[in-house]
């Protein structure tokens, strides 16, 4: 059977590819650019040129494909339940989807599916610390309106946690909150990544509008920026509980914050 990876070279996807690879699986990844993609995905996984937001356009990605894993990605949601639609169509019989943050147009149409499905729910991505590289390198400081405490997640374990979703039984119809094994503020995290690059980095306030302005300025629209920044100011609860999820899908302990570090202190030196 084949599996097919929409966003393939994404943050969450390439781990998805990966980890079906190891486990022996047949892998076909769906990337705007296969030529690009090659060197980043396991050589034994088919690029197929695509992307999930015209899903009128993937026709022959669908061949021969009975499991399929979405990342609920900005511009999905107007689309997404087509994409759904033709896939099962296509013959997918098993679906798993990362949520947006909420369930909204997309996670509603996997359920509603008639397949099995499984929406995995992460918290806040370790990699989402790579938006401290360049003020770190630059000046040793972070800026940031809120010292809030997260659950953060290893993307690989989001992975793994597809991957094994995806092949294992046992999971149908079911949501998973995803954290990793530790709560931390953003306090707390630099000092991890302090002891890392062997140089102090300082948290220095910023305001709420603040943050919002700088998100805006990257090309993120008002409201995103406003929903992104409101979150940190007031974060669910699921945000700051850990939970197992991770250890009783993948038998295996979900990786720390210091194991995300060791992958990626170069970037921060």
């Amino acid at each position: 059977m084949t599996t097919l990876v929409t966003g393939a070279t994404g943050n969450t996807g390439r781990h998805v590819v990966a980890e079906l690879v190891r486990r022996g699986e047949r892998v076909r990844a769906l990337t705007r650019n296969p030529f690009a993609a090659k060197g980043k995905l396991p050589p034994s996984a088919e690029l197929v040129a695509g992307t999930h937001t015209a899903p009128a356009e993937l026709a022959g990605a669908f061949d021969g494909v009975s499991r399929l894993h979405i990342t609920v990605t900005a511009g999905l949601a107007d689309v997404g339940p087509e994409l759904v639609r033709r896939a099962v169509d296509a013959g997918v019989r098993r679906i798993t989807v990362v949520w947006g943050g909420f369930v909204g147009p997309v996670e509603q149409a996997v359920a509603d599916s008639g397949v099995e499905w499984t929406r995995l729910e992460p918290q806040e991505f370790m990699s989402n610390t790579l938006t401290w590289v360049e003020s770190i390198r630059a000046e040793g400081v972070v800026r940031e309106p809120y010292d809030f405490p997260s659950a953060l997640v290893h993307e690989a374990d989001i992975g793994a946690v597809a991957a094994a979703v995806l092949l294992d039984d046992g999971h149908a119809g079911r949501a998973y909150n995803l954290t990793g094994p530790e709560v931390l503020t953003a306090r707390e995290r630099l000092a991890v990544l302090s002891q890392a690059i062997g140089r102090d980095v300082n948290l220095l306030r910023i305001t709420h509008e603040q943050a919002v302005d700088r998100l805006i300025d990257k090309g993120v629209s008002r409201a995103d920026a406003e929903y992104v920044v409101d979150w940190y100011a007031s974060s669910s609860a699921d945000s700051k509980t850990v939970v197992d999820t991770v250890e009783r899908v993948t038998r295996r302990p979900a990786r720390t914050f210091a194991d995300w570090v060791s992958e990626h202190a170069d970037r921060f030196r």
